[in-house]
């Protein structure tokens, strides 16, 4: 009889340790899930990840300048390493920029640019010190095609998009590669929730969105968090300062 096999592939992200912002939404749920099932040691980040499996959980609030400076250091002097940076963490302002109030304006641009900025920042340096790395940014359709009533989400999109292209370029000798990943519409509670607010069932407005996208729905945490998993792979090993699209093949109305 001949001896019974045994899977013995190495998984793409063993003896990773990787930090996720915005780890509990809907998005941040399926990354920490797959990076996970693929062998990372996880660092999360949120108000509160206590929900997440995880090595490391270092909640706070990424308006705390303080706090967002300092997780890549106290993710690599707890687990020893740092390796990989997923800039997850956003929220969504709606409305035209006369609908927009000073606290629309301070939470976007602290959650959407300036928390990414700061972790990409402090994070650059440790990965460079450990021969290098993968950090993969949330950006958006609608900050490379902005559309209507959205203007501070788009603007800051964009400037997540605009940052990333950069640092792809002045990092890349680093051995440390910045992508950034664009999606449209997802499935996520956020997006629920924002139905929610205008009266809308979710998976009414869920279902009838779907039927604008070629593909017949919108898009799922996981179609997402497989394309992040890809850009941190060494399968994107050629890949810096791209913009990766996933629409569905659907525009920016």
């Amino acid at each position: 009889m001949s001896p019974a096999k045994t899977d013995t592939a190495k998984k793409r992200f063993q003896d990773k340790v990787v930090l996720i912002t915005g780890a509990a939404g809907g998005i941040g749920t399926a990354l920490a899930q797959q990076f996970a099932a693929e062998g990372a040691r996880l660092a999360v980040a949120d108000i509160n990840s206590s929900e997440i499996t995880a090595d490391l959980h270092i909640d706070g609030d990424l308006r705390d300048t303080a706090y967002t400076d300092a997780l890549p250091k106290c993710v690599f002097e707890t687990l020893g390493q740092l390796d990989i940076i997923v800039n997850n963490a956003g929220v969504i302002t709606r409305g035209a920029v006369t609908d927009t109030s000073d606290q629309d304006w301070a939470l976007s641009l602290a959650v959407n640019v300036e928390a990414p900025f700061r972790i990409c920042r402090s994070g650059i340096p440790i990965l460079a010190a450990g021969g290098g790395g993968a950090i993969v940014n949330i950006a958006s359709c609608w900050g490379l095609r902005p559309g209507p009533n959205h203007a501070l989400y788009c603007m800051t999109k964009a400037a997540v998009a605009a940052l990333t292209q950069s640092m792809g370029m002045d990092h890349a000798h680093q051995n440390i590669r910045i992508n950034a990943v664009c999606p449209n519409e997802v499935n996520t509670p956020m997006l629920r929730s924002g139905f929610e607010k205008r009266g809308l069932n979710p998976d009414t407005a869920v279902e009838a969105l779907g039927k604008t996208v070629p593909l017949g729905r919108i898009a799922e945490p996981e179609d997402i968090a497989e394309t992040v998993l890809f850009l941190a792979s060494d399968a994107a090993r050629y890949m810096c300062g791209s913009l990766i699209e996933v629409n569905g093949g659907k525009p920016v109305a």
